[in-house]
Protein backbone atom coordinates (compact mmCIF):
# COMPACT_ATOMS: atom_id res chain seq x y z
CA UNK A 1 0.00 0.00 0.00
CA UNK A 2 1.33 3.52 -0.38
CA UNK A 3 0.80 4.28 3.77
CA UNK A 4 4.20 2.48 3.68
CA UNK A 5 6.84 3.03 6.45
CA UNK A 6 8.50 5.37 4.49
CA UNK A 7 5.45 7.68 4.22
CA UNK A 8 4.58 7.23 7.99
CA UNK A 9 8.49 8.61 8.97
CA UNK A 10 7.08 11.68 6.29
CA UNK A 11 3.78 11.84 8.17
CA UNK A 12 5.54 11.72 11.93
CA UNK A 13 7.22 14.28 11.06
CA UNK A 14 4.18 16.36 9.76
CA UNK A 15 2.54 15.76 13.21
CA UNK A 16 5.39 16.88 15.08
CA UNK A 17 5.84 20.29 13.37
CA UNK A 18 1.76 20.63 13.56
CA UNK A 19 0.13 19.03 16.88
CA UNK A 20 3.64 18.49 18.80
CA UNK A 21 3.10 19.82 22.60
CA UNK A 22 -1.00 20.26 21.62
CA UNK A 23 -3.38 19.72 24.10
CA UNK A 24 -6.31 17.04 23.35
CA UNK A 25 -9.67 18.75 24.08
CA UNK A 26 -12.02 16.50 22.70
CA UNK A 27 -11.98 13.07 21.81
CA UNK A 28 -15.08 11.28 19.47
CA UNK A 29 -15.20 8.13 18.08
CA UNK A 30 -17.71 8.64 15.44
CA UNK A 31 -17.21 4.91 13.61
CA UNK A 32 -16.29 1.70 14.81
CA UNK A 33 -12.39 2.25 13.68
CA UNK A 34 -11.69 5.65 13.94
CA UNK A 35 -11.12 8.42 16.38
CA UNK A 36 -10.30 12.05 16.17
CA UNK A 37 -8.65 13.40 18.13
CA UNK A 38 -9.62 17.78 18.59
CA UNK A 39 -6.16 19.44 19.70
CA UNK A 40 -5.19 22.34 20.18
CA UNK A 41 -1.62 23.41 19.36
CA UNK A 42 0.51 26.73 18.13
CA UNK A 43 -2.76 29.08 18.76
CA UNK A 44 -5.06 26.62 16.11
CA UNK A 45 -7.38 23.95 16.81
CA UNK A 46 -6.35 20.84 14.70
CA UNK A 47 -8.32 17.41 13.89
CA UNK A 48 -6.32 14.26 14.03
CA UNK A 49 -8.07 11.09 12.88
CA UNK A 50 -6.71 7.78 13.92
CA UNK A 51 -8.20 5.37 11.92
CA UNK A 52 -8.01 1.33 12.04
CA UNK A 53 -9.95 0.56 9.32
CA UNK A 54 -9.53 -3.13 7.94
CA UNK A 55 -9.10 -1.57 4.17
CA UNK A 56 -7.82 2.21 5.15
CA UNK A 57 -5.74 2.40 8.23
CA UNK A 58 -4.09 5.49 8.72
CA UNK A 59 -3.14 9.03 10.80
CA UNK A 60 -3.56 12.39 9.73
CA UNK A 61 -4.99 15.67 10.24
CA UNK A 62 -7.96 16.59 8.73
CA UNK A 63 -10.88 19.19 7.76
CA UNK A 64 -13.69 16.42 7.20
CA UNK A 65 -16.70 16.59 9.45
CA UNK A 66 -17.61 13.66 10.89
CA UNK A 67 -21.07 12.65 12.69
CA UNK A 68 -20.41 11.71 16.30
CA UNK A 69 -23.11 8.65 17.40
CA UNK A 70 -25.41 10.23 20.38
CA UNK A 71 -23.66 7.65 22.96
CA UNK A 72 -20.21 7.28 22.63
CA UNK A 73 -18.78 3.78 22.23
CA UNK A 74 -17.02 2.67 25.54
CA UNK A 75 -13.14 2.75 24.33
CA UNK A 76 -14.02 6.24 23.32
CA UNK A 77 -15.45 7.17 27.23
CA UNK A 78 -12.39 5.36 27.89
CA UNK A 79 -9.59 7.57 26.50
CA UNK A 80 -11.88 10.39 27.33
CA UNK A 81 -11.17 9.57 30.72
CA UNK A 82 -7.40 8.99 30.19
CA UNK A 83 -6.28 11.70 27.82
CA UNK A 84 -8.22 14.64 27.27
CA UNK A 85 -7.05 17.53 28.87
CA UNK A 86 -3.49 16.01 28.20
CA UNK A 87 -0.45 17.27 26.21
CA UNK A 88 1.15 15.42 23.30
CA UNK A 89 4.89 15.29 24.81
CA UNK A 90 6.16 13.31 21.74
CA UNK A 91 5.02 11.39 18.83
CA UNK A 92 7.57 8.52 16.98
CA UNK A 93 7.85 5.56 15.40
CA UNK A 94 8.57 2.01 15.85
CA UNK A 95 11.60 1.31 13.56
CA UNK A 96 10.48 2.26 10.29
CA UNK A 97 7.47 0.46 10.59
CA UNK A 98 3.68 1.27 10.20
CA UNK A 99 3.77 2.18 14.00
CA UNK A 100 3.25 5.49 15.83
CA UNK A 101 3.30 5.99 19.24
CA UNK A 102 1.71 9.45 21.43
CA UNK A 103 2.91 10.52 24.14
CA UNK A 104 0.59 11.92 26.64
CA UNK A 105 1.21 13.66 29.28
CA UNK A 106 -1.69 13.31 31.41
CA UNK A 107 -2.96 13.20 35.06
CA UNK A 108 -4.83 10.12 37.35
CA UNK A 109 -7.03 10.46 38.81
CA UNK A 110 -5.73 11.64 42.31
CA UNK A 111 -3.88 14.28 40.27
CA UNK A 112 -0.71 12.62 39.66
CA UNK A 113 1.67 13.36 36.78
CA UNK A 114 2.10 10.48 34.60
CA UNK A 115 2.67 9.25 30.54
CA UNK A 116 0.65 7.13 28.76
CA UNK A 117 1.18 5.82 25.75
CA UNK A 118 -1.42 5.48 22.46
CA UNK A 119 -0.17 3.06 19.89
CA UNK A 120 -1.71 3.01 16.70
CA UNK A 121 -0.59 0.21 14.51
CA UNK A 122 -1.28 0.43 11.06
CA UNK A 123 -1.35 -3.32 9.70
CA UNK A 124 -4.12 -3.53 6.96
CA UNK A 125 -6.96 -5.83 8.20
CA UNK A 126 -4.73 -6.26 11.71
CA UNK A 127 -4.76 -2.52 12.32
CA UNK A 128 -5.09 -1.56 15.70
CA UNK A 129 -5.35 1.34 18.76
CA UNK A 130 -3.72 0.76 22.05
CA UNK A 131 -3.97 2.90 25.10
CA UNK A 132 -0.74 1.29 27.64
CA UNK A 133 0.20 2.75 31.24
CA UNK A 134 4.03 2.20 32.55
CA UNK A 135 7.35 1.44 30.81
CA UNK A 136 9.15 -1.34 29.51
CA UNK A 137 7.99 -5.15 30.66
CA UNK A 138 5.70 -3.03 33.10
CA UNK A 139 4.40 -1.73 30.00
CA UNK A 140 0.46 -2.68 30.84
CA UNK A 141 -2.72 -2.37 28.48
CA UNK A 142 -5.20 -0.20 29.38
CA UNK A 143 -7.74 -1.41 26.88
CA UNK A 144 -7.68 -1.30 22.37
CA UNK A 145 -9.56 -0.54 19.48
CA UNK A 146 -9.75 -4.46 18.72
CA UNK A 147 -9.14 -7.27 21.59
CA UNK A 148 -7.13 -10.19 20.56
CA UNK A 149 -6.66 -13.22 22.97
CA UNK A 150 -4.18 -16.15 22.96
CA UNK A 151 -6.39 -18.34 20.60
CA UNK A 152 -6.86 -15.39 18.20
CA UNK A 153 -3.20 -14.58 18.34
CA UNK A 154 -0.88 -17.03 19.68
CA UNK A 155 2.26 -14.33 19.62
CA UNK A 156 0.98 -11.33 21.38
CA UNK A 157 -2.38 -11.28 23.50
CA UNK A 158 -4.26 -7.90 23.10
CA UNK A 159 -6.49 -7.60 26.63
CA UNK A 160 -6.80 -4.94 29.47
CA UNK A 161 -4.54 -5.86 32.14
CA UNK A 162 -1.91 -7.63 29.73
CA UNK A 163 1.89 -6.57 28.80
CA UNK A 164 1.82 -4.80 25.93
CA UNK A 165 4.27 -6.36 23.32
CA UNK A 166 4.79 -4.64 20.11
CA UNK A 167 4.04 -6.65 16.72
CA UNK A 168 6.57 -9.41 15.57
CA UNK A 169 9.71 -7.29 13.73
CA UNK A 170 10.68 -7.82 10.63
CA UNK A 171 14.20 -7.98 10.78
CA UNK A 172 14.93 -5.97 7.47
CA UNK A 173 17.47 -3.33 6.87
CA UNK A 174 16.35 0.03 8.24
CA UNK A 175 16.66 2.08 5.00
CA UNK A 176 17.48 5.77 5.97
CA UNK A 177 20.55 4.03 7.50
CA UNK A 178 21.83 2.02 4.81
CA UNK A 179 24.83 2.62 2.25
CA UNK A 180 25.71 1.62 -1.40
CA UNK A 181 27.80 -1.70 0.22
CA UNK A 182 24.58 -2.96 1.67
CA UNK A 183 22.72 -2.57 -1.45
CA UNK A 184 25.13 -4.32 -3.59
CA UNK A 185 25.31 -7.04 -0.28
CA UNK A 186 21.27 -8.02 -0.24
CA UNK A 187 20.51 -7.72 -4.15
CA UNK A 188 21.28 -10.22 -6.41
CA UNK A 189 21.33 -8.47 -10.18
CA UNK A 190 21.36 -12.10 -11.34
CA UNK A 191 17.85 -12.85 -10.37
CA UNK A 192 15.69 -9.91 -11.85
CA UNK A 193 12.65 -8.76 -10.13
CA UNK A 194 14.65 -6.18 -8.69
CA UNK A 195 11.55 -4.71 -6.92
CA UNK A 196 10.65 -7.57 -4.71
CA UNK A 197 14.03 -7.89 -3.79
CA UNK A 198 14.36 -4.44 -2.48
CA UNK A 199 10.44 -4.91 -0.60
CA UNK A 200 11.80 -7.76 1.02
CA UNK A 201 15.25 -6.57 2.30
CA UNK A 202 14.18 -2.79 3.69
CA UNK A 203 11.87 -2.28 6.25
CA UNK A 204 8.78 0.30 5.53
CA UNK A 205 9.07 0.02 1.36
CA UNK A 206 6.13 -0.90 -0.25
CA UNK A 207 5.91 -2.15 -4.19
CA UNK A 208 5.05 1.35 -5.25
CA UNK A 209 8.51 2.47 -3.84
CA UNK A 210 10.88 -0.15 -4.90
CA UNK A 211 8.62 0.30 -8.67
CA UNK A 212 9.87 4.22 -8.44
CA UNK A 213 13.27 3.34 -7.78
CA UNK A 214 13.88 0.98 -10.58
CA UNK A 215 12.16 3.05 -13.18
CA UNK A 216 14.18 5.89 -12.31
CA UNK A 217 17.78 3.44 -12.57
CA UNK A 218 16.72 2.90 -16.19
CA UNK A 219 18.49 -0.26 -17.23
CA UNK A 220 18.94 -0.98 -13.36
CA UNK A 221 22.64 -2.23 -12.56
CA UNK A 222 24.97 -2.32 -10.02
CA UNK A 223 25.46 1.31 -10.19
CA UNK A 224 22.57 2.64 -11.39
CA UNK A 225 20.11 1.18 -8.77
CA UNK A 226 21.91 1.92 -5.27
CA UNK A 227 22.33 5.84 -6.86
CA UNK A 228 18.78 5.97 -7.42
CA UNK A 229 18.04 4.08 -3.78
CA UNK A 230 20.56 6.07 -2.17
CA UNK A 231 18.75 9.65 -3.68
CA UNK A 232 15.32 8.36 -2.75
CA UNK A 233 16.39 7.49 0.97
CA UNK A 234 18.48 10.85 0.86
CA UNK A 235 15.11 12.60 0.05
CA UNK A 236 13.12 11.18 2.54
CA UNK A 237 15.65 11.88 5.25
CA UNK A 238 15.86 15.66 3.96
CA UNK A 239 12.24 15.58 3.98
CA UNK A 240 12.24 17.01 0.45
CA UNK A 241 8.82 15.72 0.15
CA UNK A 242 6.38 15.74 -2.80
CA UNK A 243 3.20 15.10 -1.70
CA UNK A 244 1.17 13.93 -4.94
CA UNK A 245 -1.96 12.58 -6.48
CA UNK A 246 -1.57 10.42 -9.42
CA UNK A 247 -4.92 9.51 -11.48
CA UNK A 248 -4.36 6.97 -14.46
CA UNK A 249 -6.67 5.27 -15.79
CA UNK A 250 -9.19 5.57 -13.19
CA UNK A 251 -7.08 4.64 -10.49
CA UNK A 252 -5.83 6.63 -7.87
CA UNK A 253 -2.14 6.40 -6.23
CA UNK A 254 -0.60 8.52 -3.65
CA UNK A 255 2.84 9.24 -2.53
CA UNK A 256 5.21 11.36 -0.80
CA UNK A 257 7.64 11.68 -3.38
CA UNK A 258 6.77 12.30 -7.54
CA UNK A 259 5.88 8.99 -8.62
CA UNK A 260 7.55 9.22 -12.39
CA UNK A 261 6.43 6.14 -13.12
CA UNK A 262 3.31 5.83 -13.10
CA UNK A 263 1.64 7.58 -16.10
CA UNK A 264 -1.76 9.51 -15.88
CA UNK A 265 -2.90 12.96 -14.17
CA UNK A 266 -0.67 14.14 -11.32
CA UNK A 267 -2.34 16.34 -8.32
CA UNK A 268 0.25 18.27 -5.94
CA UNK A 269 -0.53 18.90 -2.29
CA UNK A 270 0.76 20.74 0.15
CA UNK A 271 1.00 18.31 3.27
CA UNK A 272 0.94 14.95 3.34
CA UNK A 273 -2.14 15.19 5.71
CA UNK A 274 -3.82 17.41 2.71
CA UNK A 275 -3.18 14.89 0.24
CA UNK A 276 -5.08 11.70 2.56
CA UNK A 277 -7.76 14.00 3.06
CA UNK A 278 -8.26 14.11 -0.77
CA UNK A 279 -7.35 10.70 -1.10
CA UNK A 280 -9.86 9.41 1.83
CA UNK A 281 -12.77 11.42 0.75
CA UNK A 282 -15.43 9.29 0.82
CA UNK A 283 -13.48 6.24 0.06
CA UNK A 284 -14.20 4.81 4.40
CA UNK A 285 -17.70 6.29 4.18
CA UNK A 286 -18.61 4.70 1.24
CA UNK A 287 -16.95 1.19 2.28
CA UNK A 288 -18.99 1.84 5.66
CA UNK A 289 -22.05 2.56 3.67
CA UNK A 290 -21.94 -0.27 1.31
CA UNK A 291 -21.61 -3.05 4.14
CA UNK A 292 -24.82 -1.39 5.95
CA UNK A 293 -26.94 -1.03 2.84
CA UNK A 294 -26.27 -4.42 1.28
CA UNK A 295 -30.02 -5.84 2.40
CA UNK A 296 -30.87 -2.49 0.65
CA UNK A 297 -29.27 -2.57 -2.30
CA UNK A 298 -30.47 -6.35 -3.23
CA UNK A 299 -34.18 -5.50 -2.57
CA UNK A 300 -33.85 -1.98 -4.77
CA UNK A 301 -31.98 -4.58 -7.45
CA UNK A 302 -34.95 -6.78 -7.06
CA UNK A 303 -37.47 -4.65 -7.46
CA UNK A 304 -36.05 -3.18 -10.09
CA UNK A 305 -35.71 -6.17 -12.32
CA UNK A 306 -39.58 -7.69 -11.36
CA UNK A 307 -40.86 -4.34 -12.48
CA UNK A 308 -38.74 -5.00 -15.78
CA UNK A 309 -39.55 -8.87 -16.29
CA UNK A 310 -43.78 -7.57 -15.41
CA UNK A 311 -42.57 -5.23 -18.53
CA UNK A 312 -42.13 -7.97 -20.95
CA UNK A 313 -45.31 -9.55 -19.60
CA UNK A 314 -47.38 -6.72 -20.76
CA UNK A 315 -46.20 -6.15 -23.60
CA UNK A 316 -46.61 -9.81 -25.01
CA UNK A 317 -50.61 -9.23 -23.64
CA UNK A 318 -50.39 -5.78 -25.36
CA UNK A 319 -49.49 -7.56 -28.78
CA UNK A 320 -52.16 -9.92 -28.62
CA UNK A 321 -54.83 -7.35 -27.48
CA UNK A 322 -53.99 -5.67 -30.28
CA UNK A 323 -56.17 -8.21 -32.22
CA UNK A 324 -58.88 -6.68 -31.49
CA UNK A 325 -59.49 -4.60 -34.91
CA UNK A 326 -59.70 -7.95 -36.05
CA UNK A 327 -61.96 -9.37 -34.31
CA UNK A 328 -64.23 -5.99 -34.56
CA UNK A 329 -63.93 -7.06 -38.44
CA UNK A 330 -64.93 -10.43 -38.44
CA UNK A 331 -67.96 -9.53 -36.55
CA UNK A 332 -69.08 -6.84 -39.09
CA UNK A 333 -68.45 -9.15 -41.92
CA UNK A 334 -70.56 -11.62 -40.25
CA UNK A 335 -73.28 -9.39 -39.34
CA UNK A 336 -73.60 -8.34 -43.18
CA UNK A 337 -73.58 -11.52 -44.31
CA UNK A 338 -75.77 -13.35 -41.54
CA UNK A 339 -78.47 -14.14 -44.84
CA UNK A 340 -75.85 -17.16 -46.68
CA UNK A 341 -74.70 -18.44 -43.07
CA UNK A 342 -76.29 -21.21 -41.03
CA UNK A 343 -75.82 -23.08 -37.58
CA UNK A 344 -73.10 -25.45 -38.18
CA UNK A 345 -70.42 -24.00 -40.10
CA UNK A 346 -67.25 -24.08 -39.49
CA UNK A 347 -65.63 -21.40 -41.79
CA UNK A 348 -67.38 -18.27 -43.79
CA UNK A 349 -65.49 -17.20 -46.86
CA UNK A 350 -66.98 -13.41 -47.12
CA UNK A 351 -65.96 -10.58 -49.27
CA UNK A 352 -63.92 -8.06 -47.18
CA UNK A 353 -65.57 -4.99 -48.32
CA UNK A 354 -62.74 -2.65 -46.59
CA UNK A 355 -59.98 -4.39 -48.75
CA UNK A 356 -59.77 -1.87 -51.70
CA UNK A 357 -59.89 -4.99 -54.00
CA UNK A 358 -62.02 -6.97 -52.88
CA UNK A 359 -60.50 -9.87 -51.48
CA UNK A 360 -62.16 -13.00 -50.39
CA UNK A 361 -61.35 -13.58 -46.34
CA UNK A 362 -61.72 -16.58 -44.31
CA UNK A 363 -63.25 -16.31 -40.42
CA UNK A 364 -63.59 -19.38 -38.50
CA UNK A 365 -67.38 -20.07 -37.03
CA UNK A 366 -68.49 -22.32 -33.95
CA UNK A 367 -70.14 -24.94 -35.37
CA UNK A 368 -72.58 -24.57 -32.45
CA UNK A 369 -73.48 -21.63 -32.37
CA UNK A 370 -75.55 -19.15 -35.10
CA UNK A 371 -74.51 -16.77 -37.35
CA UNK A 372 -75.58 -14.52 -35.34
CA UNK A 373 -74.34 -15.76 -32.19
CA UNK A 374 -70.80 -16.01 -34.15
CA UNK A 375 -70.91 -12.37 -34.92
CA UNK A 376 -72.10 -11.30 -31.08
CA UNK A 377 -69.03 -13.49 -30.09
CA UNK A 378 -66.35 -11.81 -31.95
CA UNK A 379 -68.13 -8.02 -31.02
CA UNK A 380 -67.35 -9.47 -27.45
CA UNK A 381 -63.69 -10.52 -28.14
CA UNK A 382 -63.56 -7.04 -29.95
CA UNK A 383 -64.75 -5.24 -26.60
CA UNK A 384 -62.49 -6.89 -23.82
CA UNK A 385 -59.21 -7.09 -25.97
CA UNK A 386 -59.96 -3.19 -26.45
CA UNK A 387 -60.37 -2.59 -22.97
CA UNK A 388 -57.31 -4.68 -22.17
CA UNK A 389 -55.45 -1.99 -23.90
CA UNK A 390 -55.62 0.55 -22.16
CA UNK A 391 -55.23 -1.03 -19.07
CA UNK A 392 -52.18 -2.93 -20.14
CA UNK A 393 -50.45 0.84 -21.32
CA UNK A 394 -51.63 1.81 -17.58
CA UNK A 395 -49.90 -1.14 -15.97
CA UNK A 396 -46.80 -0.57 -18.63
CA UNK A 397 -47.13 3.32 -17.77
CA UNK A 398 -46.81 2.24 -13.55
CA UNK A 399 -44.05 -0.17 -13.93
CA UNK A 400 -41.88 2.34 -16.09
CA UNK A 401 -42.49 4.91 -13.19
CA UNK A 402 -41.13 2.18 -10.48
CA UNK A 403 -38.43 1.04 -12.72
CA UNK A 404 -37.81 4.77 -12.48
CA UNK A 405 -37.65 5.19 -9.24
CA UNK A 406 -35.78 2.12 -8.21
CA UNK A 407 -33.31 3.97 -10.12
CA UNK A 408 -33.36 6.99 -8.59
CA UNK A 409 -32.62 5.18 -5.25
CA UNK A 410 -29.69 2.98 -6.78
CA UNK A 411 -28.27 6.35 -7.83
CA UNK A 412 -29.02 7.56 -3.92
CA UNK A 413 -27.47 4.44 -2.37
CA UNK A 414 -23.96 5.30 -4.54
CA UNK A 415 -22.85 8.58 -2.59
CA UNK A 416 -25.48 8.10 0.74
CA UNK A 417 -23.94 8.36 3.52
CA UNK A 418 -25.24 6.07 6.83
CA UNK A 419 -27.54 9.01 8.09
CA UNK A 420 -29.38 9.35 4.45
CA UNK A 421 -29.63 5.37 4.65
CA UNK A 422 -32.34 5.27 7.53
CA UNK A 423 -34.09 7.98 5.35
CA UNK A 424 -34.27 5.83 2.51
CA UNK A 425 -35.01 3.33 4.88
CA UNK A 426 -38.02 5.08 6.48
CA UNK A 427 -39.67 6.30 3.07
CA UNK A 428 -39.63 2.50 1.49
CA UNK A 429 -41.47 1.71 4.85
CA UNK A 430 -43.57 4.63 3.90
CA UNK A 431 -43.98 3.54 0.56
CA UNK A 432 -45.10 -0.27 2.24
CA UNK A 433 -42.15 -1.47 -0.17
CA UNK A 434 -40.62 -2.54 3.28
CA UNK A 435 -41.33 -3.07 6.98
CA UNK A 436 -41.28 -0.63 9.73
CA UNK A 437 -38.59 -1.23 12.16
CA UNK A 438 -40.81 0.91 14.93
CA UNK A 439 -41.68 -1.98 17.60
CA UNK A 440 -45.22 -2.69 19.36
CA UNK A 441 -45.42 -0.37 22.25
CA UNK A 442 -42.90 2.07 21.23
CA UNK A 443 -43.21 5.29 21.12
CA UNK A 444 -43.18 7.13 17.92
CA UNK A 445 -40.43 9.87 17.47
CA UNK A 446 -40.57 13.37 16.49
CA UNK A 447 -39.22 13.46 13.12
CA UNK A 448 -36.58 16.20 12.54
CA UNK A 449 -35.88 18.09 9.47
CA UNK A 450 -33.19 16.04 7.31
CA UNK A 451 -30.05 17.70 6.98
CA UNK A 452 -28.94 18.80 3.78
CA UNK A 453 -25.55 19.34 2.10
CA UNK A 454 -24.00 22.54 2.64
CA UNK A 455 -21.88 24.16 -0.42
CA UNK A 456 -20.48 27.74 -0.40
CA UNK A 457 -19.34 28.87 -4.07
CA UNK A 458 -16.43 30.52 -4.50
CA UNK A 459 -17.81 34.03 -4.93
CA UNK A 460 -19.74 33.12 -1.39
CA UNK A 461 -23.42 31.71 -2.33
CA UNK A 462 -24.74 29.34 -0.38
CA UNK A 463 -25.64 25.61 -2.29
CA UNK A 464 -27.69 23.10 -0.63
CA UNK A 465 -28.05 19.45 -1.73
CA UNK A 466 -30.53 16.66 -0.98
CA UNK A 467 -28.56 13.20 -1.00
CA UNK A 468 -32.24 11.57 -1.29
CA UNK A 469 -35.99 11.79 -1.73
CA UNK A 470 -36.68 12.56 1.65
CA UNK A 471 -33.88 15.60 1.41
CA UNK A 472 -35.27 16.33 -1.77
CA UNK A 473 -38.52 16.72 -1.25
CA UNK A 474 -38.06 18.89 1.90
CA UNK A 475 -35.10 21.29 0.09
CA UNK A 476 -37.06 22.00 -2.98
CA UNK A 477 -40.87 21.84 -1.62
CA UNK A 478 -40.41 23.16 1.73
CA UNK A 479 -36.87 25.06 3.12
CA UNK A 480 -36.58 26.82 -0.59
CA UNK A 481 -37.67 30.34 -1.17
CA UNK A 482 -39.67 31.21 -4.46
CA UNK A 483 -37.39 32.88 -6.96
CA UNK A 484 -34.66 30.49 -5.05
CA UNK A 485 -32.64 28.66 -7.99
CA UNK A 486 -33.38 24.77 -8.60
CA UNK A 487 -30.90 22.62 -10.58
CA UNK A 488 -31.18 19.11 -11.61
CA UNK A 489 -29.45 16.80 -14.28
CA UNK A 490 -31.28 16.65 -17.35
CA UNK A 491 -33.37 13.46 -17.87
CA UNK A 492 -31.09 11.73 -15.61
CA UNK A 493 -31.40 10.23 -11.86
CA UNK A 494 -29.66 13.07 -9.47
CA UNK A 495 -30.16 14.93 -6.94
CA UNK A 496 -31.89 18.39 -6.61
CA UNK A 497 -29.91 21.33 -5.86
CA UNK A 498 -30.65 24.79 -4.85
CA UNK A 499 -28.71 28.01 -4.84
CA UNK A 500 -30.41 30.41 -2.23
CA UNK A 501 -30.41 33.70 -4.11
CA UNK A 502 -32.61 34.65 -6.84
CA UNK A 503 -29.55 36.40 -8.70
CA UNK A 504 -26.44 34.31 -8.77
CA UNK A 505 -23.52 35.17 -11.21
CA UNK A 506 -22.54 32.71 -13.82
CA UNK A 507 -19.66 30.95 -11.96
CA UNK A 508 -21.96 30.05 -8.78
CA UNK A 509 -24.91 28.70 -11.20
CA UNK A 510 -21.88 26.61 -12.99
CA UNK A 511 -20.54 25.55 -9.83
CA UNK A 512 -23.94 24.74 -8.70
CA UNK A 513 -24.07 22.80 -12.12
CA UNK A 514 -21.22 20.61 -11.57
CA UNK A 515 -22.56 19.86 -7.86
CA UNK A 516 -25.38 18.46 -9.36
CA UNK A 517 -23.70 16.55 -12.28
CA UNK A 518 -21.35 14.68 -9.12
CA UNK A 519 -24.17 13.93 -7.42
CA UNK A 520 -26.55 11.91 -10.08
CA UNK A 521 -26.13 9.19 -12.19
CA UNK A 522 -23.38 10.62 -14.68
CA UNK A 523 -21.08 10.95 -12.41
CA UNK A 524 -18.51 9.87 -13.91
CA UNK A 525 -19.15 10.98 -17.57
CA UNK A 526 -18.11 14.42 -19.25
CA UNK A 527 -20.81 17.29 -20.83
CA UNK A 528 -23.99 16.15 -18.82
CA UNK A 529 -26.75 18.22 -18.98
CA UNK A 530 -27.99 20.21 -15.97
CA UNK A 531 -31.56 22.23 -16.48
CA UNK A 532 -31.93 25.08 -14.02
CA UNK A 533 -34.75 27.48 -13.26
CA UNK A 534 -36.70 29.59 -10.48
CA UNK A 535 -38.19 26.93 -7.69
CA UNK A 536 -41.64 28.47 -8.86
CA UNK A 537 -41.39 26.75 -11.67
CA UNK A 538 -40.81 23.64 -10.07
CA UNK A 539 -44.07 21.31 -9.26
CA UNK A 540 -44.76 18.21 -7.17
CA UNK A 541 -47.89 16.39 -8.60
CA UNK A 542 -50.77 15.03 -6.68
CA UNK A 543 -50.10 11.83 -5.58
CA UNK A 544 -46.12 11.29 -6.89
CA UNK A 545 -43.38 9.38 -4.90
CA UNK A 546 -41.37 11.32 -2.93
CA UNK A 547 -38.43 13.54 -4.42
CA UNK A 548 -40.81 13.53 -8.09
CA UNK A 549 -41.75 16.62 -9.46
CA UNK A 550 -41.80 18.56 -12.72
CA UNK A 551 -40.68 21.85 -13.99
CA UNK A 552 -40.68 24.79 -16.65
CA UNK A 553 -39.26 27.56 -18.01
CA UNK A 554 -35.60 25.86 -17.38
CA UNK A 555 -32.41 26.49 -19.14
CA UNK A 556 -29.46 23.70 -19.82
CA UNK A 557 -26.11 23.88 -19.18
CA UNK A 558 -23.67 21.64 -20.49
CA UNK A 559 -20.82 20.51 -17.43
CA UNK A 560 -17.92 18.08 -16.94
CA UNK A 561 -17.98 16.91 -13.18
CA UNK A 562 -15.38 17.84 -10.88
CA UNK A 563 -14.54 16.02 -7.37
CA UNK A 564 -12.07 18.58 -6.65
CA UNK A 565 -14.38 21.55 -7.19
CA UNK A 566 -16.93 19.64 -5.02
CA UNK A 567 -14.67 18.87 -2.19
CA UNK A 568 -12.93 22.39 -2.33
CA UNK A 569 -17.19 24.01 -1.86
CA UNK A 570 -18.07 21.36 0.48
CA UNK A 571 -18.71 22.98 4.21
CA UNK A 572 -20.48 20.02 6.13
CA UNK A 573 -24.25 19.49 6.93
CA UNK A 574 -26.79 22.16 6.91
CA UNK A 575 -30.85 21.81 7.86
Amino acid sequence: MSFDGIFTYGMIEELNETIDGGRISKIHQPYKHELVFHVRANGKNHKLLLSAHPSYARVHLTTETYDNPSTPPMFCMLLRKHLEGGFIEKIEQIGIDRLIVFHIRTRNEIGDMLVRKLYVEIMGRHSNIVITDGEGEKEVIIDSLKHLSPSINSYRTVLPGHTYILPPAQNKLLPLETDVEHILRYLNFQEGKLDRQIVETFSGVSPLFAKEAVFRAGLANRTTLPNALMKMFSDVKEHKFTPQLVNHNGKEYFYLLDLTHVNGNKRTFTTLSELLDRYYFGKAERDRVKQQAHDLERFVFNEKKKNEKKINKLEKTLEHSEKAQVYQLYGELLTANLYQLKKGDKTANVINYYDENGAEITIPLNPNQTPSENAQSYFTKYQKAKNSVDVVKEQIRLAEAEIAYFDQLTQQLSSASPRDLEEIREELAEGKYLRSKQRQGQKKQKKQAPSLELYESTTGETILVGKNNKQNEYLTIKLAARDHIWLHTKDIPGSHVVIKTSEPDEKTILEAAQIAAYYSKAKHSSSVPVDYTKIRHVKKPNGAKPGFVTYDHQQTLFVTPDEDLVIKLKKGASK
